[in-house]
């Protein structure tokens, strides 16, 4: 089945930290700047790791971007010329985004997500789970296990170089200070 512009569906990139969700989300986001159509990029606010206005993998990759706190401010910014729309970091937002993201696939847009699948604990993270069953396109990508080397399906959160406690709290906003790709063997989550 060819699916056109008109037709608009929803992709999601996710995985573990370091598996290269951004890179792979700023990819898409050059192919369709590429194919001279307009594409509006988004980050949540909360993550201010990198850049307090750009999308940045852990490689340094960049694309400037909107920051929102909300889903809600999407539509400030859409216009009838957009084509497709791209958020970075998706687990930092609450349910309004699936609705947003629904509806801009329903008017015919191009909706690509990128995000975490798990929480540090290996559990679901926020509403990447209900992204995943809305999409109609997945792809899942892993990293590489810092302790064996096999593939990395989890996030491993380190505080003071010790695996984090299983009641931590969920969110917590960092790099390579304070997690790092686990495949599920390697995983350590304390009780």
């Amino acid at each position: 089945m060819f699916i056109t512009a008109k037709d608009g569906w929803v992709e999601v990139i996710c995985g573990s930290m370091f598996a290269g969700k951004t890179e792979e989300l700023i990819r898409r986001i050059k192919r369709i700047d590429y194919a001279k159509k307009e594409v509006l990029v988004f980050r949540p606010r909360i993550d201010n790791r990198y850049s307090d206005n750009e999308v940045v993998s852990h490689s340094n990759y960049r694309h400037v971007a909107i920051t929102i706190d909300s889903a809600n401010e999407i539509a400030n910014h859409v216009t009838e010329n957009t084509y497709a729309i791209a958020v970075d970091e998706v687990q930092f937002f609450d349910q309004t985004l699936i609705g947003v993201c629904e509806q801009y696939a329903n008017q015919g847009m191009r909706v690509i997500l990128a995000g975490l699948d798990k929480d540090f604990r290996g559990e679901v993270f926020g509403i990447m789970g209900d992204l995943l069953v809305k999409a109609e396109f997945v792809d899942k990508l892993s990293a590489i296990c810092t302790i064996c080397g096999n593939p990395a399906t989890r996030t491993q959160r380190l505080i003071e170089g010790e695996p984090a406690h299983y009641d931590d709290p969920i969110v917590l906003v960092g790099a390579s200070e304070a997690y790092e790709p686990r495949c599920r063997h390697c995983h350590d989550v304390r009780r």
